[in-house]
């Protein structure tokens, strides 16, 4: 029973590495159910971390990128390999949102748009104007130095995947199937804890620039208001939330922190 109370933490991050990205976690002999979602109300205290880890090859190239080719090409190479990473599963859920929202006309309708795979006009315009924004959040960040973009990155994966969290933690599931229903919400706990974590790596771009205090808690305060934003109007729009109203808040908060820094560090 000890062993498995001191192994819980590597479970749970283990969980939240798969959960997030398309990394080949392998399974370990500690792990009793590797990938039930019954582990996720607890495990996504570590989301932070995960995302953290999950966007450190992106880090890694855009950095290395930086330093050899210009900044636009360079964030490019960032972008693609952090979609690579995680599967675009976040940019999925916006463009479904997206679809969703904007092409439905009952709360039944717009929720049968999000479950379709094919991606519309809206969700095209959302995945190309998301995009854009980061390139060009990055690019700007690249002209401040290689390793300000890099910090910048992780920060911004860390903390916007503990925001990508609050419409579930807010709102009721939408479905009564689905990720959002099987997930159920983060545990009060859980959310503190990844909280905390979040926040701490979402201060280290000050960390990094003196003086970058001011700007970095404006960056990690409107990435909050965009994922509360998201949560507020998946409830007028359909009345709870779904696995991909939770992938649209990750990424509106990720836009949000990254544009936000640009402004000086």
């Amino acid at each position: 029973m000890a062993h498995s109370r001191a192994m819980r933490p590597i479970s749970d991050l283990l969980f939240c590495l798969r959960f997030y990205s398309r990394l080949p976690i392998p399974v370990f002999r500690f792990e009793a159910a590797p990938h039930a979602m019954d582990a996720f109300p607890q495990a996504v205290a570590l989301a932070p971390l995960a995302g953290l880890l999950i966007a450190l090859p992106a880090g890694l190239i855009l950095a290395g990128a930086g330093a050899a080719l210009p900044p636009e090409l360079a964030a490019v190479l960032g972008l693609a390999a952090l979609a690579a990473t995680t599967g675009a599963l976040h940019e999925d859920g916006l463009a479904d949102v997206a679809d969703g929202f904007g092409g439905g006309r009952t709360i039944e309708r717009k929720l049968e748009i999000m479950r379709d795979s094919r991606i519309g006009a809206y969700g095209g315009v959302a995945l190309c104007l998301s995009l854009l924004a980061r390139w060009a959040a990055l690019t700007a960040l690249l002209r401040m130095g290689s390793a300000t973009a890099f910090v910048a990155l992780l920060a911004a994966a860390a903390l916007s995947r503990w925001l990508g969290l609050l419409p579930m933690a807010l709102l009721p599931p939408a479905r009564k199937d689905g990720a959002a229903h099987a997930a159920m919400g983060p545990e009060p706990r859980a959310l503190a804890i990844g909280g905390a974590l979040a926040l701490s790596a979402g201060l280290a771009p000050a960390w990094l620039a003196g003086g970058a205090m001011g700007v970095t808690l404006a960056a990690a305060a409107l990435a909050l208001a965009a994922a509360l934003g998201m949560a507020h109007l998946a409830k007028r729009q359909i009345g709870g939330q779904t696995g991909d109203v939770a992938g649209a808040a990750q990424q509106l908060a990720e836009i949000a922190f990254l544009i936000t820094l640009c402004a000086r560090i």
